[in-house]
């Protein structure tokens, strides 16, 4: 099967940190095909003292605006598929299409199923033709957790990258509802259940989450360091990034965050253009120039959050 989830196309002037595969020579021409996996793409962006932007894609014209905005900057990006969007009779076909976009991309680039909570929806992801999962056992037992987590990397193909979550983040992905942070990662626990689980990538709470922040977040940083000190080397993420500060965003990377993870900034912009341009192209039928426009302004919102996440 075709490990299309986790390729992309790069142009020589990118480079990663970490040692990858390529089918370009020296005497090639100035664009090659770079194959990358999650957990490499986590490292580069580690090593680089960086982290990688991972956002929630709902349709092809924001996957699109998200790689524009990567490949303007030069920077490996993360395509997310919400729970919702996989659950759903149809969705399931959009994964195929932002593989195919990731796989167009002029920077490495990979889907990711995010935020999956049923065992046989997990099992679903591995076989999806994206390049990693989040097995989402974060309101079970922790045993639970880990268990639901341990089956899905001991199942997952060469190369697929499973996330994890401990502690809960609170929230909706697909709704903009605020609400309080919710249980917060304890960093010994993190440690046994990093070594449990054999996760590539550990979402924490820290007190931030999914949505609109109700009043500006009081995120853990002691907590973030504990954390970071029991899990070695083990990649940290942080959710729910629309509502903080980049100074908060850059302290958390300096701490050992190196992927963030965006959803409600990118579906405001995109519904603020929508509102705006629809006047305009209505009279013509003009849905090209209404996709142009939405591709932007995408393009803009992700470009924001990635100069705040390093080079």
């Amino acid at each position: 099967m075709s490990r299309a989830g986790v390729r992309a196309i790069s142009n020589t002037s990118w480079c990663p940190a970490t040692s990858v595969t390529t089918s370009c020579s020296p005497s090639s021409s100035t664009r090659c095909r770079v194959l990358i996996s999650f957990r490499e793409l986590l490292e580069e962006r580690r090593t680089a003292r960086a982290a990688a932007g991972a956002f929630t894609c709902y349709d092809v014209t924001t996957a699109l605006g998200v790689v524009r905005a990567a490949e303007a900057r030069g920077v490996p990006v993360i395509l997310l598929v919400s729970e919702a969007s996989f659950r759903a009779p149809d969705a399931r076909l959009l994964v195929p299409a932002l593989v195919s976009v990731a796989e167009a991309a002029r920077v490495p680039a990979c889907v990711q199923i995010d935020h999956v909570s049923d065992p046989e929806l997990v099992r679903a992801a591995l076989v999806s033709g994206a390049g990693a999962v989040l097995a989402d056992g974060s309101r079970l037992p922790v045993d639970e957790n880990a268990a639901l987590v341990r089956d899905a990397v001991v199942a997952a193909p060469p190369d697929f990258g499973v996330e994890a979550e401990l502690g809960h983040i609170e929230g909706g992905e697909d709704v903009a509802a605020a609400v309080a942070a919710g249980a917060l990662t304890d960093p010994d626990e993190a440690a046994e259940f990093a070594v449990r689980t054999g996760a590539g990538c550990l979402a924490i709470s820290i007190g931030n989450v999914h949505g609109t922040y109700v009043a500006p977040p009081q995120l853990d940083w002691q907590r973030l360091e504990q954390i970071r000190e029991s899990v070695g080397d083990l990649p940290l993420s942080l959710h729910g990034a629309s509502g903080l500060e980049g100074e908060d965003l850059r302290r958390s990377i300096a701490l050992g965050i190196c992927k963030v993870n965006v959803n409600t900034e990118l579906r405001r912009r995109y519904l603020d253009e929508l509102s705006a341009r629809v006047p305009d192209v209505l009279p013509g039928l003009r849905l090209l120039d209404l996709q142009d426009a939405l591709v932007g302004a995408v393009a803009d919102a992700a470009g924001e959050i990635l100069d705040v996440l390093g080079a």
